[in-house]
């Protein structure tokens, strides 16, 4: 590579911010005085030289000079396009600048020395490559701004000095970069340096481009959707005028802010919906988050968070309306009215919430089919002045039932807690769960569990719903949860519940539920006025009584609703004229014979107990106490096998009963001088009629051992007498439940002496009074004591006939 230089004395004309490099022309404004001071100081130089004026274009960078210059002839000096005086100069090359000196006119004067340098022909093939990208690069960029003249231009500069000065007019270069152009001598260097710098603008250009593409595009987006969404409006608007609806429901739903700052929300509640209002004015309207919003704040907006009905604390109305509602059921009523008394003590005194929780209940309703449960809560509700929701959880086995379903899911909704709440209206009714006891468990979770937080006084206070995800209140709410069977309820359930039996009614309560509510409410399902069908109080007896054996009145109401659709569709067809009485007499006539007549009514001959080995027994079943008979029988010692079968469709505590009652015999059969060398070589069958129905449980004890005494003695079993208590291998009577559902069930069967366990003689304060005066009860301690009361004395001292199986 050459390089040449020269000493020069010339003016110098500084360029504020700006620089020119060789080969550029540009024109300067004489106005400016240091501009003016060298162009003239360079014509009176050039009066005694020949040639063009000189100068040296210095760039002046916030007062300072740069070292390098480029040597500038003044080509022409006239008006500029506004008209100002003005002087058009070119480059011609650089020059080293040294120290200053004098020279004429108001100009600085400095020496420099020319640098000129240059690159041998033929180039070199890195650097020609390098020619080549930057002509590619310069053309690129020329012709994305459209510059199609300058294209050619650059493409016929081959010298490389010159390629890399032409970089000069890039706009886009700062004025430090130009600076560092010009102060680099090396052509090639100039030359990288300048391919650089375009390359770098070019790929900044392309992501900018990139940027604006997209921004572009997604503004002509929204103005595509805000024009669409305005033509929809318009077509909305004139299919509502079309309709004659002018009013606008869209904006008004929509505006769900002000519905949430305008409704009565706890203070956590508020800022959750605000939260969500947020989410929704960001989200776009075709996003499906939208709706989920849209949903949950729907549901939330509609739960009566601070509405809660006033209590009747009118103790004695209370009363008299579950009187008037329902006969019986006294411990329910006495805990409803145990329930106002206190509530209003404690709103007396001040003491409505306490902890952040409120006075609320949760009581267990347990009893057999039938026997109200399910009215009685709309009875409490009435009676406390409050809301009453039902809940139904039969043969729900979903655990998001309860609690709810995420709202990320498809169709998710609240679960049946929350629902019940809003659709009550208040924070404070009556929620009825109807038969929890249904409740089952499989691969979508255990409902029972998710019951455990809403049952519990001491955590309702902060239910969470999982659709919800906020604060539920639930201690005032008063939860009323009807099961039959108490077995089945998970413990930890029930153990938060406060337990109310429900035993059923006795034959003079079904009359009077039969007369006061039953008769009425059917004669108008039948279209019969009362005094046009009248019941003897003797026909409802007969009714509840020998037609009917149940618990509760359900099947009596039915056989009631019978009767009297067989009147009216005599008298429609002229079989009978009305006003009619109906009597016990006339019963059989109308809807047949009875279903129950009891043992002690039929012949002595045709009773189950008139022959040995059948004793009567008491259990209580999920429909209500109930009466068992045990039958038992010894095998020909011929034919049969020895040991011990059981039949029935028994469980294992029954039949471990079977065996404790076979073995107290064995060891005391002697004693109770009976032959129990039988028992030794004969097989003993146990059946427990009806074969169809499951039996298990221990206080068939009693009653196993005394059909096993009754069959190796001869001796019948009274007819009268009905027994229930578990036995031991020391023959001890030991205390069995249900003592009230087993009495009421002897009292239907007309059993007049029952044999109960002795510690269970505290239980007979349950049995009504009217019961009671029917029955004679014998607590007993002793299983020879049970031998004593049931057994009938030999006849004639004649030797005992032992049934043998067949």
């Amino acid at each position: 590579m050459a390089s040449t230089s020269a000493s020069l004395t010339l003016p110098v004309l500084p360029l504020d911010d700006e620089v020119v490099l060789p080969g550029m022309v540009v024109p300067l404004d004489l106005n400016d005085t240091d501009v003016r001071a060298a162009v003239e100081a360079a014509q009176a130089a050039a009066r005694s030289e020949p040639g063009k004026p000189r100068v040296l274009l210095v760039p002046r960078i916030d007062g300072t000079y740069a070292s390098t210059g480029v040597l500038g002839t003044v080509e022409q000096v006239g008006r500029l396009a506004d008209g100002d005086p003005g002087a058009l100069i070119r480059g011609r090359g650089r020059v080293q600048i040294g120290a200053g000196t004098t020279g004429p006119g108001a100009a600085l004067w400095v020496e420099g020395t020319r640098i000129d340098q240059s690159v041998p022909e033929p180039l070199p093939g890195h650097v020609a490559d390098l020619v080549k990208e930057y002509k590619a690069l310069a053309t690129a960029w020329l012709r994305k701004r459209g510059a199609w003249q300058v294209v050619d231009r650059v493409q016929a500069i081959d010298d490389v000095s010159a390629l890399a000065d032409n970089s000069g007019y890039s706009p886009f270069l700062t004025t430090e970069q130009k600076v560092e152009l010009l102060e680099t001598a090396d052509p090639v260097a100039r030359l990288k340096l300048a391919t650089r710098q375009l390359r770098d603008h070019l790929a900044e250009q392309d992501v900018a481009e990139t940027i604006a593409k997209d921004v572009q595009e997604g503004v002509d987006k929204q103005q595509r959707e805000f024009l669409l969404r305005r033509q929809l409006d318009a077509v909305r608007k004139e299919l509502r005028e079309l309709n004659g609806d002018s009013k606008d429901s869209a904006e008004e739903s929509d505006d769900y802010r002000s519905r949430v700052e305008a409704a009565d929300l706890p203070e956590k509640v508020r800022e959750a919906a605000l939260k969500e209002v947020d989410k929704l004015e960001r989200s776009s309207d075709q996003s499906p988050e939208g709706s989920w919003i849209r949903t949950w704040l729907d549901t939330v907006l509609e739960l009566p968070w601070n509405e809660r009905t006033e209590d009747s604390y009118d103790i004695q109305g209370a009363q008299a309306i579950l009187d008037a509602e329902h006969a019986g059921l006294e411990d329910v009523k006495e805990r409803i009215t145990e329930y106002l008394a206190v509530r209003k003590r404690r709103g007396e005194r001040g003491l409505g919430v306490v902890g952040g929780r409120r006075g609320g209940a949760v009581l267990a309703l347990v009893g057999p089919p039938g026997v109200g449960k399910t009215s009685l809560g709309e009875s409490v509700a009435h009676a406390m002045g409050r809301s009453f929701v039902r809940v139904a959880l039969g043969g729900v086995r979903d655990e998001a039932e309860i609690r709810g379903h995420r709202r990320t899911y498809v169709g998710a909704l609240p679960g049946r807690i929350v629902r019940a709440i809003k659709e009550a209206g208040s924070m404070n009714p009556v929620v009825l769960l109807d038969e929890i006891d249904k409740v089952g468990s499989d691969f979508r979770g255990d409902p029972a569990a998710a019951l455990l937080e809403v049952l519990d006084p001491a955590q309702n206070h902060t239910f969470r719903d999982h659709y919800l995800e906020v604060e539920l209140d639930l201690s005032d709410v008063v939860f009323l949860a009807t099961a039959n069977v108490l077995e089945a309820i998970p413990e930890a359930l029930l153990d938060r519940m406060e337990l109310v039996r429900l035993d059923g009614y006795t034959e003079d309560e079904k009359v009077v539920i039969a007369r006061d509510h039953l008769l009425p409410r059917q004669l108008e399902r039948a279209g019969l006025d009362k005094e046009e069908v009248v019941l003897e109080e003797s026909a409802l007896r007969k009714l509840a009584g020998e037609y009917t054996r149940e618990a509760g009145v359900r099947t009596l109401e039915r056989t009631v609703a019978r009767l009297l659709r067989k009147v009216a569709a005599q008298h429609e067809l002229g079989e009978r004229e009305l006003p009619f009485t109906v009597t016990d007499a006339e019963l059989r006539a109308l809807i047949g014979r009875p279903h129950h007549v009891p043992e002690s009514a039929q012949d002595p001959a045709e009773r189950r107990t008139a022959v040995p080995g059948v004793a009567t027994g008491l259990a209580v079943t999920g429909a209500g106490g109930d009466v068992l008979y045990v039958e038992a029988s010894l095998a020909d010692p011929e034919t049969g096998a020895a040991g011990l079968t059981l039949t029935g469709q028994l469980g294992d505590v029954m039949k471990e009963s079977a065996q404790i009652a076979l073995s107290f015999l064995r060891s005391h059969g002697a004693e109770l001088e009976l032959p129990v060398g039988d028992l030794k070589d004969r097989g003993v069958h146990i059946h427990f009629p009806a074969g169809a129905v499951p039996k298990d449980g221990p206080s068939a004890g009693v009653t196993m051992t005394t059909a096993l005494a009754s069959l190796l003695s001869g001796r019948l079993v009274r007819t009268d007498v009905a027994m229930t208590g578990e036995v031991s291998l020391t023959g001890r009577v030991l205390p069995i439940g249900g003592v009230k559902q087993k009495l009421l069930a002897a009292h239907r069967a007309g059993v007049t002496t029952v044999v109960i366990p002795k510690r269970n003689e505290p239980d007979l304060d349950d049995v009504p009074a009217e019961v009671l005066d029917t029955l004679d009860v014998h607590a007993v301690t002793d299983v020879r004591q049970v031998l004593e009361l049931a057994l009938a004395p030999a006849a004639n001292g004649a030797a005992p006939e032992v049934p043998v199986a067949a």
